[in-house]
């Protein structure tokens, strides 16, 4: 199967969602469609044996729209470029249109002010009441300026279908084409006691107000998106290359694996990279979200887009084009803002009649007051009222613009949401499992304790330390690599050298051992010695210390004897702490999951201030522990996981939302819904906190939405007339109509102030 996504051009309302759906879902081989109003995109999965992308955009265009796909091979800079080229045309032929609309709608009301009113104005000139002119004002109007409504009612009816244009069609023609009879037979309505009035005006500025509001919309929208436009510029233009001892500047789009770029400070990184020669601070707050610079030396990553701060320095590219850490995060926030969150679905089935459903209350609306009243004026009135006020684009824009802007401020945050799903679900989350090494741990264990049993007479501790770490060399367990570091760090200043290992063995659970000048060197767990005859009693009272301050305890053992006691600890993170109290003031019941024992676990939860430890589970196990929190209670919880390492895939898969510490590892990353590129814990409650943010918002906005319609369908067919006769007036439902978009759409951008709250 193939994920692909497709930009849309055409849509108008939410009702052209369901049409590209169908269209695309019709398609052999089509397993899945997602169209996106808010973002005017189409998440597509295929079987590329069945049918390809071609086949599905001819299917799009048959359906009465457009869509293309973004070529791999640009660079994020000319898609962005291309896409604020084609919006800068829209907005210009569009705010064209508003102009010339507005200047004559504005003469054509003034001279229906005496019609509308009744009343005899002396400042109005008799001539701006004639008809015939406002006849001929309002055909560009209706015909030019309205004509995309007319495109795309036309193609919605060889569908069989009815969009909001179908509406707006609808309602203005039925103003237009009436006031032609009055227009043309005057004597005829005149002859049997009626009025030749015109309703040219409404028609007039109805479409105007249609087109203001889109315009406002358009360019409403253009904002929501400013986070991907900010990510994609944060993407330098040029790198310096060596070459040949060189220094050139060439385009970043030139730039391969395996060039040497030269970074000066103040400068932004052009690539991803290694750093190969030099040392300096580098400032990730645009990618991470840390304000803390962070120290670069040889051997370290350095993440494109970053500025660096301090020295100069050398890098080796690994990454370029769309497999940057930058493209892959705009990747991602632009898949997230592409998908549809399960509240919307709500929308979506209400949408799909809609249309359909406000016609037929037009027509009933037409009918019972032309019965009732016997007024055909009326009966127009509330007729085309009811068409315009109904419009369903407010509704088709209330969830995916929110989306949009909750996904672009988390990204800004250093939080990647994966789709809008894990958005909404986050804030239901009842109970969040920590992983504990890499996630409330750093991840990297260092040694904190030497007990020796003869002390440090006549270089003794030298001597054990030289011995341990020859033996743990050969070993790549995270143990091993911290006895070596803290090995060398105290052998290199004496001078003293590692020793070659013979017969060197690894036991995995229980300790490593090897030959070390003519000295049989076994180190490794208590429970490993004592299988293999050796007394470990002497320093039974000091492992028992180093456990209960949450530390391994690992024995060295020299020709069957016990000689020292390592204890080996994995420090807490600095902000582990006031981010699980922050995490407990939200409500949440914070679990630690770990394999290490139950004494080392209670002593690290103790620290961090969490009160349930679930220790001593094996990685296959893990998925299953989250399975049983899944299912405590009545009603079952929503569990949250929180992992980095490889064997926390599976439970980050199994939980409700699997949170990736973005330090992690890649399998993690892909397994989970959110990732923390910082792989600070804060960023778990600022995702939560956003998910809560966003929701409100979405449901602010579905009210806005459905007020507009509820309220707006009865009043614009006369259920107030009597007290409220003004409020017929289709000009009040087309201004109603239009701006229910635009408060929408202004409603959501709020969520572009989210600022995080603390709570310590």
């Amino acid at each position: 199967m193939v994920n692909s996504t497709l930009k849309l051009r055409g849509m108008s309302c939410a009702s052209c969602v369901q049409n590209i759906e169908a269209a695309i879902s019709s398609v052999p081989g089509v397993r899945e469609c997602i169209v996106n109003f808010g973002a005017e995109t189409a998440t597509i999965t295929y079987d590329p044996e069945k049918t390809d992308i071609v086949t599905i955009e001819k299917a799009v265009d048959a359906a009465g729209y457009s869509a293309f796909l973004l070529q791999p091979e640009n660079t994020l800079m000319e898609e962005d470029a291309a896409e604020t080229y084609r919006q800068s045309r829209e907005t210009y032929h569009l705010t064209r249109k508003v102009v010339i609309s507005s200047i004559l709608s504005g003469i054509i009301v003034i001279g229906s002010i005496p019609m509308m009113t009744g009343l005899h104005i002396p400042v109005i000139p008799m001539w701006l009441h004639d008809p015939w002119l406002q006849l001929v004002l309002t055909i560009p109007i209706q015909f030019w300026c309205g004509l995309s409504f007319y495109g795309n009612a036309g193609k919605a009816w060889k569908r069989h279908t009815a969009t909001m244009d179908t509406l707006v069609v609808l309602g203005t023609s039925v103003a237009f084409f009436y006031s032609l009879f009055p227009t043309f037979f005057p004597n005829f309505f005149i002859s049997r006691g009626l009025s030749p009035d015109v309703y040219y005006e409404a028609a007039a500025v109805i479409i105007t107000l249609i087109l203001l509001g889109r315009l406002l919309e358009s360019r409403a929208k253009k904002q929501t998106g400013k986070a991907i436009r900010q990510l994609i510029g944060l993407q330098p233009k040029t790198a310096r290359l060596i070459r040949d001892g060189q220094e050139i500047d060439i385009p970043i789009s030139e730039v391969q694996i395996g060039d040497i770029i030269l970074v000066r400070p103040g400068e932004k990184i052009p690539v991803d990279g290694e750093v190969i020669a030099g040392t300096s601070t580098v400032d990730e707050s645009m990618v991470t979200g840390e304000s803390i610079p962070v120290e670069k030396q040889s051997g370290d990553e350095v993440i494109g887009a970053t500025i660096n701060q301090t020295g100069s320095f050398k890098l080796r590219t690994t990454r370029v084009g769309k497999d940057t850490v930058l493209a892959q995060i705009v990747q991602l926030v632009q898949q997230a803002q592409g998908s549809k969150a399960p509240i919307q679905r709500l929308t979506d089935q209400v949408t799909g009649f809609f249309v359909p459903v406000v016609i037929a209350i037009a027509v009933l609306t037409f009918i019972i007051w032309l019965s009732v009243a016997g007024n055909v004026t009326l009966a127009i009135v509330t007729t085309v009222g009811v068409l315009i006020i109904a419009c369903p684009c407010a509704l088709g824009l209330a969830t995916p613009t929110s989306v949009i802007v909750g996904t672009g401020k988390g990204a800004e945050n250093g939080i990647l949401i994966k789709d809008a799903q894990s958005l909404e679900l986050a804030h239901k989350i009842q109970t969040i499992v920590l992983d504990k090494t890499g996630t409330i741990t750093a991840g990297k264990p260092t040694v904190t304790d030497f007990v020796t049993v003869k002390g440090t007479a006549n270089g003794n501790e030298i001597k054990l330390l030289q011995l341990a770490a020859s033996v743990e060399q050969n070993s790549e367990h995270p143990l091993a690599t911290a006895i070596v570091a803290y090995a060398k760090t105290n052998l290199e200043r004496l001078h003293v050298t590692l020793s070659q290992v013979v017969d060197f063995r690894a036991i995995p659970g229980s300790g490593v051992q090897g030959m070390v000048d003519a000295h049989l060197v076994q180190i490794g767990t208590q429970r490993w010695l004592a299988e293999l005859g050796i007394n470990t009693q002497l320093l039974a009272g000091e492992k028992d210390r180093l456990e209960s301050e949450g530390k391994t305890a690992i024995f060295l053992a020299v020709d069957g004897q016990v000689e020292g006691l390592m204890g080996i600890a994995d420090a807490v993170k600095p902000t582990s702490k006031s981010a699980i109290q922050a995490l407990q003031k939200l409500g949440l019941e914070v679990i630690m999951l770990t394999g290490d024992n139950h004494r080392t676990a209670t002593s690290i939860a103790r620290q961090v201030g969490i009160n349930r430890v679930i220790s001593q589970v094996r990685p296959d196990q893990k998925a299953a522990t989250i399975q049983e929190l899944q299912r405590e209670g009545k009603k079952g919880k929503i569990v949250a996981m929180v992992g980095d390492g490889i064997n926390d895939a599976p439970a980050l898969t199994q939980a409700d939302v699997g949170i990736a510490i973005g330090t992690g590892t890649d399998i993690a990353i892909a397994s989970s819904d959110i990732t923390l590129i910082s792989g600070d814990l804060h960023g778990v409650v600022t995702a939560i906190q956003l998910s809560h943010a966003t929701i409100r918002n979405i449901r602010q906005n579905l009210f806005f939405a459905f007020i507009y319609n509820v309220a707006g369908i009865p009043i614009a067919a006369g259920v107030l007339y009597p007290i409220f006769g003004w409020l017929l007036n289709p000009i009040i439902a087309g201004a109603a109509m239009a701006f229910s978009s635009v408060c929408v759409v202004t409603n959501a951008l709020r969520l572009r102030n989210f600022q995080p709250k603390l709570l310590i």
